[in-house]
């Protein structure tokens, strides 16, 4: 019997309701699925501490039993190899993120033929969301409490009560 083991790749920064609802709906089509926050990405300074997300992000997703959270940098493929896992599952909200994303997941099937990428859509309530989003709205003083989980929200409080 195969089991199928898929990677979330991002960088879940913060982690949004849309994040968590295409996380619980991959654990239902997967057997074991890795969020995989990467370490080292090219989207400028992050709000959050890597340490902070992987925190965040073990905490919202602590009852899916065949979930769990790490870390990486470098190259997906090799990840995704050494996780000993089949697939990627990628989040498409817009044309926009579909154009980025099959790049992506044509250079992924270049570097690894054996490498599946599954796009999933996340609920029509979160097609809108994105960390990006979220981030500059909250510092505008928006109440973003429908669009991420409240642990997150209480960081938000934190960091922008600290300054930070």
């Amino acid at each position: 019997m195969h089991t199928v083991k898929a990677i979330y790749p991002g960088t879940f920064d913060p982690l949004t309701n849309g994040h968590l609802d295409l996380i619980a709906r991959g654990a239902k089509i997967v057997d074991e699925l890795v969020v995989a926050i990467l370490r080292n990405s090219d989207k400028g300074t992050p709000l959050f501490s890597v340490a902070e997300r992987l925190e965040m992000i073990s905490e919202a997703v602590a009852p899916m039993e065949n979930v769990s959270v790490t870390t990486f940098d470098g190259l997906l493929v090799d990840f995704a190899r050494q996780q000993g896992a089949k697939a990627v599952l990628r989040g498409i909200r817009a044309i926009s993120d579909y154009e980025y994303e099959f790049q992506m997941a044509m250079m992924n099937r270049k570097l690894d033929p054996e490498l599946e990428t599954l796009f999933m859509m996340p609920a029509e309530k979160y097609t809108y969301v994105s960390s990006r989003l979220i981030k500059g709205v909250f510092r505008l003083g928006a109440d973003v409490s429908a669009l991420v989980p409240p642990l997150v929200v209480e960081r938000l409080k934190r960091k922008t009560a600290a300054g930070g």
